[in-house]
């Protein structure tokens, strides 16, 4: 037999977060573009993707409910798509039940708090809203840092860390769980913090 995939030149990553409770209510919470990667390894992420019309975007959330709507799936999630930009046209690629590392530039933008919802929706709360509750504010961005080797084609990294201070500002969140003399071990993934910055435009 032969499996033949369709080739996609300059193909984009582009997902959306949905949530859903066991009372079959599914929502989308928006796009986040995450085609800058290397290695297959996200880098940078940011909502909305500058690629997709409004009613590309529109066309696109409801794919992504109507996915998860066929498994009667609950809970935070994301789906997938390949996108080319070439000829809009879009594939779905895969669903992750989980949240994912770049979900606090949806927070920032859709103004929800996805990991308090996931628990209370664990617990068997009704997510109380509806798509219409929701709209998208303003423009973020996730910039994620590694512990890497640049000398070294940019591999994992170990050691202590000598300094390691955190931007601050209006706009600016990080998370992280490493300060100065924290100690990078080779157990763990080499992700040390996510820059987000979040803004009234992509152009601020």
């Amino acid at each position: 037999s032969v499996f033949i995939e369709k080739y996609i030149e300059n193909p984009k990553h582009i997902e959306f977060q949905i949530f859903g409770d066991s009372s079959g209510n599914v929502v989308h919470l928006f796009d986040r573009e995450c085609s800058v990667q290397r290695r297959h390894q996200k880098i940078i992420e940011e909502t909305p993707s500058p690629l997709l019309t409004p009613e590309l975007r529109e066309q696109m959330g409801q794919a992504a409910v109507m996915a998860a709507k066929a498994v009667h799936y609950h809970n935070a999630g994301t789906i997938e798509f390949i996108f080319d930009p070439t000829t809009t046209q879009y594939y779905f690629l895969e669903m992750n039940t989980r949240l994912q590392v770049e979900h606090p530039i949806t927070e920032l933008v859709a103004g929800i708090d996805l990991v308090q919802w996931q628990i209370r929706i664990a617990a068997g709360e009704k997510f109380p809203f509806t798509q219409s509750d929701f709209h998208q504010h303003g423009h973020a961005i996730e910039c994620r840092v590694y512990a890497e080797d640049p000398s070294n084609g940019f591999l994992p990294s170990t050691g202590r860390l000598l300094q390691f201070l955190e931007p601050r500002g209006p706009g600016i969140r990080v998370d992280s769980g490493f300060k100065t003399g924290s100690d990078v071990n080779h157990f763990y993934d080499p992700l040390l913090a996510k820059l987000i910055v979040h803004a009234e435009t992509r152009d601020v």
